[in-house]
């Protein structure tokens, strides 16, 4: 994963490595706003938000329920990414509940499209493989999709949706593995903390 002109591109990366001469207890990360994937589910809860309040019927618990899922993942990576000054573990942990946050969120639009009869996009759809391309685009913001939300049907809209969610879960993964790998290789703030004390 890209972030501008930072020299480390591994995916999930904030900003850049511990320094390794002297190595510091508080890694410089916590820039949520750099990660790709807060940058997709920001976008999702922000389709969420009014696609559910426009085309599901008042009182309706789906309703609160996929904008809890959209928010949860969107926030979970929020407080995942600040968690990762002091807690590795913690970021780890609330990643993973962003990811499966952004599955239920998926899970609901897939029920929304097969309970009407209406069509999902196959992966290989002209319409998907033009979500994809716009998904590339870095930054990405609700502006990039106001005109499709505001005009579309509830269908196009959904199948949209359905699109980005399988871009954040991609990024998420990957952020995972590279966490994942972070954390084994360099442990958590206990050992850091270990590190820099013994080499004094």
């Amino acid at each position: 994963m890209s972030h501008g002109s930072n020299k480390d591109s591994s995916p999930g990366s904030h900003s850049s490595h511990p320094s390794q001469e002297p190595e510091r207890v508080l890694p410089p990360r916590g820039n949520y706003r750099t990660l790709l994937s807060f940058q997709k589910a920001e976008l999702i809860y922000d389709i969420t938000f009014r696609f559910a309040h426009k085309y599901l019927s008042r009182g309706d618990r789906t309703i609160d329920q996929m904008i809890q899922s959209a928010r949860s993942g969107k926030k979970n990576i929020l407080e995942g990414s600040k968690a990762a000054l002091t807690s590795k573990e913690t970021e780890i942990k609330l990643t993973n509940v962003a990811r499966a946050s952004l599955e239920e969120l998926l899970d609901d639009y897939h029920d929304f499209l097969r309970a009407r009869d209406l069509p999902i996009w196959p992966k290989d759809a002209k319409e998907a493989q033009y979500i994809r391309r716009l998904g590339r685009k870095t930054p990405t913001t609700y502006e990039d999709y106001r005109e499709f939300v505001e005009t579309r049907p509830p269908a196009v809209i959904a199948n949209i949706a359905v699109c980005l969610i399988h871009q954040a879960n991609y990024l998420i993964d990957q952020q995972l593995r590279w966490l994942e790998k972070d954390f084994l290789a360099q442990g958590g703030l206990r050992e850091r903390m270990t590190r820099v004390r013994l080499s004094h």
